[in-house]
Protein backbone atom coordinates (compact mmCIF):
# COMPACT_ATOMS: atom_id res chain seq x y z
CA UNK A 1 0.00 0.00 0.00
CA UNK A 2 1.40 3.24 -1.15
CA UNK A 3 -0.06 6.40 0.71
CA UNK A 4 0.90 10.33 -0.66
CA UNK A 5 0.30 13.18 0.91
CA UNK A 6 0.07 16.33 -0.18
CA UNK A 7 0.35 19.37 1.38
CA UNK A 8 0.84 23.28 1.03
CA UNK A 9 -1.74 24.92 -1.03
CA UNK A 10 -2.99 27.94 -0.34
CA UNK A 11 -4.71 31.57 -1.34
CA UNK A 12 -1.94 33.88 -3.18
CA UNK A 13 -1.86 36.54 -5.10
CA UNK A 14 -0.71 36.53 -8.45
CA UNK A 15 2.66 36.93 -8.92
CA UNK A 16 3.23 35.25 -5.34
CA UNK A 17 4.79 31.81 -5.11
CA UNK A 18 3.59 28.40 -3.19
CA UNK A 19 5.58 24.91 -2.49
CA UNK A 20 3.37 22.19 -2.37
CA UNK A 21 4.92 18.80 -0.74
CA UNK A 22 3.83 15.21 -1.38
CA UNK A 23 5.37 12.91 1.66
CA UNK A 24 5.01 9.29 0.42
CA UNK A 25 4.73 6.22 2.53
CA UNK A 26 3.88 2.80 2.32
CA UNK A 27 5.65 0.38 -0.05
CA UNK A 28 9.97 0.74 -0.57
CA UNK A 29 10.98 2.88 -3.14
CA UNK A 30 12.72 1.73 -6.07
CA UNK A 31 12.43 2.73 -9.44
CA UNK A 32 9.42 4.81 -10.07
CA UNK A 33 8.41 8.75 -11.09
CA UNK A 34 6.29 11.16 -9.03
CA UNK A 35 4.81 13.55 -10.33
CA UNK A 36 1.91 16.42 -9.71
CA UNK A 37 -1.64 17.10 -12.15
CA UNK A 38 -4.12 19.76 -11.44
CA UNK A 39 -7.85 20.34 -12.57
CA UNK A 40 -9.43 22.96 -12.30
CA UNK A 41 -13.74 22.66 -11.78
CA UNK A 42 -14.96 21.91 -15.45
CA UNK A 43 -11.44 20.96 -16.75
CA UNK A 44 -9.68 18.19 -16.87
CA UNK A 45 -6.62 17.00 -15.34
CA UNK A 46 -3.84 18.24 -16.64
CA UNK A 47 -0.15 17.42 -16.50
CA UNK A 48 2.29 19.71 -14.69
CA UNK A 49 5.11 18.18 -13.78
CA UNK A 50 7.25 14.86 -13.23
CA UNK A 51 10.44 13.78 -12.01
CA UNK A 52 11.61 10.20 -11.94
CA UNK A 53 13.06 8.80 -8.79
CA UNK A 54 16.41 7.25 -9.17
CA UNK A 55 17.79 9.63 -12.00
CA UNK A 56 16.22 12.83 -11.60
CA UNK A 57 14.91 13.15 -14.96
CA UNK A 58 12.34 16.03 -15.01
CA UNK A 59 9.39 17.01 -17.29
CA UNK A 60 6.81 20.19 -17.36
CA UNK A 61 4.11 21.12 -19.01
CA UNK A 62 4.53 24.16 -21.39
CA UNK A 63 2.25 26.30 -19.11
CA UNK A 64 4.41 26.19 -16.27
CA UNK A 65 8.01 26.16 -17.65
CA UNK A 66 10.31 28.77 -16.33
CA UNK A 67 7.73 29.30 -13.23
CA UNK A 68 7.78 25.93 -11.88
CA UNK A 69 10.11 23.69 -10.49
CA UNK A 70 9.69 20.03 -9.06
CA UNK A 71 12.39 18.32 -6.86
CA UNK A 72 13.11 15.33 -4.94
CA UNK A 73 14.29 14.50 -1.46
CA UNK A 74 15.26 10.75 -1.08
CA UNK A 75 15.93 10.51 2.22
CA UNK A 76 12.45 12.09 3.27
CA UNK A 77 10.60 10.22 0.40
CA UNK A 78 9.09 13.47 -0.04
CA UNK A 79 8.82 15.39 -3.76
CA UNK A 80 8.37 19.23 -4.15
CA UNK A 81 6.71 21.43 -6.39
CA UNK A 82 7.82 25.13 -6.05
CA UNK A 83 5.57 27.59 -7.66
CA UNK A 84 6.90 30.84 -8.38
CA UNK A 85 5.03 33.81 -10.49
CA UNK A 86 1.50 32.12 -9.96
CA UNK A 87 -1.14 33.27 -12.20
CA UNK A 88 -4.89 33.43 -11.81
CA UNK A 89 -4.78 30.37 -14.32
CA UNK A 90 -2.75 28.29 -12.26
CA UNK A 91 -6.02 27.94 -9.86
CA UNK A 92 -6.84 24.22 -9.10
CA UNK A 93 -6.63 21.38 -7.04
CA UNK A 94 -2.98 20.00 -7.17
CA UNK A 95 -2.52 16.22 -6.97
CA UNK A 96 0.61 14.30 -6.53
CA UNK A 97 1.00 10.92 -7.97
CA UNK A 98 3.20 7.63 -8.50
CA UNK A 99 4.25 5.59 -11.42
CA UNK A 100 5.81 2.51 -10.57
CA UNK A 101 8.41 0.93 -13.05
CA UNK A 102 12.05 2.21 -14.45
CA UNK A 103 11.27 4.44 -16.94
CA UNK A 104 13.88 6.61 -18.90
CA UNK A 105 11.72 9.68 -19.16
CA UNK A 106 8.85 10.91 -16.59
CA UNK A 107 5.59 10.13 -18.21
CA UNK A 108 2.85 13.10 -18.58
CA UNK A 109 -0.08 10.87 -18.97
CA UNK A 110 -2.26 10.73 -15.94
CA UNK A 111 -3.70 7.50 -16.48
CA UNK A 112 0.05 5.71 -16.58
CA UNK A 113 0.33 6.50 -12.76
CA UNK A 114 -0.73 4.10 -9.73
CA UNK A 115 -1.03 5.97 -6.20
CA UNK A 116 -2.54 9.30 -6.21
CA UNK A 117 -2.97 11.50 -3.00
CA UNK A 118 -6.15 13.64 -2.05
CA UNK A 119 -5.05 16.74 -3.28
CA UNK A 120 -4.22 20.48 -2.38
CA UNK A 121 -5.82 23.41 -2.96
CA UNK A 122 -4.03 26.32 -4.84
CA UNK A 123 -6.28 29.64 -5.26
CA UNK A 124 -4.49 32.32 -7.14
CA UNK A 125 -6.37 35.52 -6.66
CA UNK A 126 -5.83 38.65 -10.04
Amino acid sequence: QVQLVESGGGLVQAGGSLRLSCAASGRAFSSNTMGWFRQAPGKEREFVAAITWTTGRTSYADSVKGRFTISRDNAKNTVYLQMNSLKPEDTASYYCARRDGSYFYPSDQWREYDYWGQGTQVTVSS
